[in-house]
């Protein structure tokens, strides 16, 4: 089972490689290979970010049994335990991301500034763009930083 600085060690080591992507990889290459990379590293980030609240909230008292193993189920412990509204707007967006990691997708403007995919979500579509890709990681960056403070105690970073 993992340690919750091992959780929190591993999301930031995701954290870390979804960054390099943007930043690095995407600059030069501008694919949606590249994107899609990227919205799997932050998932990931998300699902080890879980893992730590469970196992705070274990170390703590408020939760018991066993934590899932499966994304989804892990995010409903996680919402159970924590039900305060700042996290179901995170889990919302966790949400997005594995159902836009899950659509089928078209690409456009591949190698260019404004390359885009194009998520075919059940009831609309998702276009995700260089900027978006950027909100979309400040915001499990915001989250990592919140959880890192909410379990370890620590105020301000």
């Amino acid at each position: 089972m993992l340690e919750l600085d091992e959780a929190l060690e591993n999301a930031k080591e995701e954290l870390k490689r979804a960054d390099h992507l943007l930043y690095v990889s995407l600059k030069y290459t501008r694919t949606v290979d590249v994107i899609k990379s990227i919205i799997e590293r932050l998932i990931n980030t998300f699902n080890y970010t879980f893992d730590a609240l469970l196992i705070a909230a274990k170390e703590k008292g408020t939760f018991q049994g066993k934590i899932h193993e499966l994304p989804r189920p892990k995010a409903e412990q996680v919402t159970r335990v924590y039900s305060d509204d700042l996290f179901k707007n995170y889990l919302d967006f966790y949400l997005l991301l594995r159902k836009i990691d899950k659509a089928n997708f078209d690409r456009s403007l591949e190698f260019r500034r404004h390359v885009t995919m194009t998520a075919h979500l059940s009831d609309e579509k998702a276009e995700v763009t260089i900027d978006i890709i950027n909100d979309y990681f400040d915001q499990t960056k915001e989250f990592l930083n919140f959880v890192e403070r909410l379990t370890q105690g620590k105020e301000d970073e």
